[in-house]
C-alpha cells in the first residue's frame, strides 16, 4: 500500500507528518518503508538520522546525434514534446537538461541516426533509520528535471508493502510525479488563507488525475474554522488535527521526531491507522 504525503504549498508539515506516521506504523507493522520524495531538498534524514548503506547514480538517457547518417528530415524535433530538439539551418541541435528521456526521437529517426547516452541527475540513497527502511533522493546540483529521480525513488521501494511517500510541494510535475499511483494522499494545510488557497489547488489537481484523499490541519487551531467549512462544501473528510503547539516546534527545530519526544501525540496520528487498515 502506497499512503502519499502532500500539501498545495511548502512549510504545512508534510515531513513531520511523513516521518512520524511512518515511525507509528513500524511498530505494528514488519515491511515499512518511508520514500522522501522532495529530491530537490529531501529533510526526512535529519528526523531519522539514517545509516546509509546503498547509494545508486541515477541516469537519463539522452539523444545523440549521428550527423553522418542524419537526412536532416527534422521528424525528431517535432515529435518531442519538451522542445529538447531543434531544427535549425538543417541541422538537429539537442538540448540535454530539457530531455525526459522519453525516447520519442529514437523511435521516429527513419534512417537510425539517433543513440542514446545516460546523463546523471542525481543519486539516490537506501539505509535504516529509527527501525524501519528509508530511501531518498538527492538532485544533481544545476539540474532542473526531478521527476525521473523521483520516479527513480519510487521504483526503489515498490517491494516493500507499506509505503510512506512525502512528496514535493505545490501541484507542479515532480508534485505529481510523487503522488502518481497512491492508494490514498493525505492532503497537509494549516487554518491560514494561504494554506487555504493552495489546498484547493491541491485538491483540484487530486480529483482530475483520480485520487483519493482525505485532510489533515497541522498547526491546529482557532483558525480551523477556515479549513473545515471548506471540506463541508467540498465534502472532504478532515482525518485529524495536529496542535498549533510549541512543543512540537520545539522537535522539530531540535531534529527529534515528535512520538519519540512527546508520546502524548499518538492520538492525532491514531485516525490516520485506521486508512491503511482498511487499504490492507
Amino acid at each position: 500500500m502506497k499512503i502519499a504525503i502532500a500539501s498545495g504549498k511548502g512549510g504545512t508539515g508534510k515531513s513531520t507528518v511523513a516521518t512520524n506516521f511512518a515511525y507509528l506504523l513500524s511498530k505494528i507493522y514488519k515491511d515499512v518503508c518511508l520514500l522522501d520524495c522532495d529530491v530537490e531538498e529531501p529533510n526526512c534524514h535529519i528526523f531519522l538520522k539514517p545509516y546509509f548503506n546503498e547509494i545508486e547514480k541515477i541516469y537519463v538517457e539522452t539523444p545523440v546525434i549521428d550527423v553522418e547518417k542524419c537526412v536532416k528530415c527534422g521528424k525528431c524535433a517535432e515529435v518531442c514534446q519538451f522542445n529538447a530538439l531543434a531544427f535549425v539551418k538543417e541541422k538537429v541541435l539537442v538540448f540535454q537538461e530539457l530531455c525526459h528521456g522519453c525516447g520519442s526521437c529514437v523511435l521516429t529517426c527513419p534512417v537510425n541516426a539517433i543513440g542514446e547516452k545516460g546523463r546523471e541527475v542525481g543519486v539516490i540513497e537506501k539505509g535504516v533509520g529509527c527501525g524501519f527502511d528509508f530511501i531518498h533522493g538527492k538532485l544533481r546540483i544545476g539540474e532542473a528535471m526531478s521527476p525521473p529521480l523521483i520516479k527513480a525513488v519510487k521504483k526503489a521501494g515498490q517491494e516493500h508493502n507499506l509505503q510512506i511517500l512525502d512528496c514535493p510541494p505545490g501541484t507542479s510535475c515532480p508534485a505529481i510525479a510523487a503522488v502518481y499511483g497512491a492508494d490514498y494522499v493525505f492532503m497537509v494545510t494549516e487554518p491560514t488563507p494561504f494554506g487555504l488557497y493552495d489546498l484547493n489547488l491541491g485538491v483540484e489537481v487530486l480529483r482530475k488525475i483520480g485520487l483519493p484523499f482525505g485532510i489533515i490541519i497541522n498547526r491546529s487551531g482557532e483558525n480551523d474554522k477556515l479549513i473545515e467549512d471548506y471540506a463541508k462544501t467540498q465534502k472532504i473528510n478532515i482525518l485529524t488535527k495536529i496542535a498549533d503547539d510549541r512543543k512540537i516546534a520545539e522537535c522539530y527545530s531540535g531534529g527529534e521526531l515528535v512520538l519519540r519526544a512527546l508520546p502524548e501525540y499518538k492520538e492525532a496520528f491514531q485516525p490516520l491507522l485506521n486508512i491503511v487498515r482498511e487499504g490492507i
